[in-house]
């Protein structure tokens, strides 16, 4: 009878605590363990740049860009030896911004 309880009691505590320790919801890892930062890349615009529909100067300019505009790059496109295009994301919150926000063209680096 006793032996049954002691099972059953360390049956329970494994039961509560073990998962705890599983990826599935219990302990997270810190931040500092992923590779969530190691790939992104950002801009952070010095001047005022246009926003265009695709890579081209004779492009529809979609909007203008102020100073400090922090972008994500998606890729880039290199037309010739001088003439490099980066095509970005404007951060956002998507949940609160106006669906129709235009949120991405390409700018000339």
């Amino acid at each position: 009878m006793i032996n049954n309880l002691l099972k059953n009691f360390c049956l329970i505590t494994f039961a509560l605590i073990a998962p705890i320790t599983l990826p599935a919801g219990g302990i997270q890892k810190s931040l500092n363990q992923n590779n969530f930062f190691l790939n992104t890349n950002e801009i952070i615009l010095s001047s005022n740049t246009s926003l265009y529909s695709y890579p081209q100067i004779y492009a529809r300019e979609l909007l203008v860009l102020d100073l400090g505009t922090t972008l994500s790059v998606l890729r880039s496109w290199k037309v010739n030896e001088s003439e490099t295009w980066v095509r970005v994301e404007l951060a956002s919150n998507k949940l609160l911004d106006d669906p129709n926000k235009i949120l991405k063209g390409w700018i000339r680096m």
